[in-house]
């Protein structure tokens, strides 16, 4: 039910709608819903976009660079080849960069994988480390 009111300021006609509240749910408050729920989605995620050096072997120091790398977004970082993770031991963790020593792991191709400080996703980066 729709109740209307009308008032007559300044010789100015005009009408207020009370609305039911299903009708405001409507209106606002599921579009509300609708882009808190986007924005979260969109909060910035660990990202590596180099790895330097990128051949080594056991022992050695790597630095992966990047963006939103520091512990408030990522808590343990592995090498992955898909199949198996080895998680490496971080010894240096900054907003850009992550530097670690390479674990005693077999020679091969491997992906970087970052986990989450919430621990709630391992994410696979774009970038290789050769291990001879």
């Amino acid at each position: 039910m729709i109740s209307v009111y009308n008032a007559d300021i300044a010789k100015h006609a005009f009408r207020v709608y009370n609305r039911e509240p299903e009708a405001a749910m409507k209106t606002w408050v599921l579009p509300l819903l609708a882009a808190a729920v986007a924005l979260y989605a969109f909060q910035a995620m660990p990202r590596c976009t180099a790895i330097e050096p990128d051949t080594g072997k056991a022992g050695d120091a790597i630095s992966a660079k990047g963006e939103y790398l520091d512990k408030k977004y990522v808590s343990e970082v592995y090498l992955t080849t898909g199949t198996k993770d080895t998680k490496v031991t971080i010894s240096e963790q900054t907003e850009s960069e992550i530097k670690f020593k390479i674990p005693q792991i077999a020679a091969g191709r491997y992906h970087l994988s970052v986990l989450t400080a919430n621990k709630a996703s391992m994410i696979e980066q774009p970038v290789v480390l050769t291990v001879e």
